[in-house]
């Protein structure tokens, strides 16, 4: 008698890598409202830009602790001396740009803050509840859609950088503004439910 578990179907972007399989079956496509957890995806998004984002997400906690957890308002706080220490840390992708522009974005969702509830606002471009697709294989899902940029251009006219149409796609679909799991991922039927 065969007694082995078949194995998990993920979607076919989802690598071997232990770290890529727990971020995919726990986290990507699941609807985030918080906004402090919507705040640290938008950044790690726009870190990413030129990199793989298993890159980022071995890097994830590094950028938690130098961030004290995404905290906005120290983020938004720290001086150009912080920033040029921060090219120091090996631990991060040192990148000056991004660095700035993890700040920059700090002090422009601290300006969104003041507005409106952030969570809410970024959830508008879907309509405020999840977008559910139903591809059937990764080649079908798109890189940016005009929901996509909508929010693009309107974080840009808020004062955000790295946050370019294919950014913002990226970030919708890990915080499953919208859901492209793929329906032969073993997620699909939960998150399309």
């Amino acid at each position: 008698m065969n007694t082995s578990v078949p194995p998990i179907t993920r979607c076919q972007w989802c690598s071997g890598d232990p770290v890529y399989q727990a971020y995919h079956d726990n986290e990507w496509g699941v609807p985030e409202f918080d906004g402090d957890r919507l705040f640290e995806k938008l950044v790690l998004d726009g870190l990413q830009a030129g990199l793989s984002w298993i890159t980022i997400l071995k890097k994830r906690e590094r950028y938690r602790e130098i961030y004290r957890g995404f905290d906005v308002r120290f983020m938004a706080s720290q001086t150009d001396q912080d920033l040029q220490r921060l090219m120091d840390d090996a631990g991060i992708i040192r990148n000056r740009l991004k660095i700035s522009a993890a700040r920059q974005n700090a002090r422009a969702w601290l300006a969104l803050r003041e507005q409106t509830d952030p969570a809410q606002w970024l959830w508008q471009f879907v309509g405020g509840a999840p977008r559910i697709n139903h591809f059937s294989s990764f080649a079908e899902v798109p890189a940016i859609t005009l929901e996509a940029e909508a929010m693009s251009k309107a974080l840009k006219k808020a004062g955000f950088s790295f946050v370019g149409p294919t950014i913002c796609y990226a970030f919708m679909q890990a915080t499953g503004m919208v859901m492209d799991h793929t329906t032969d991922c073993f997620r699909y039927p939960e998150l399309a439910g």
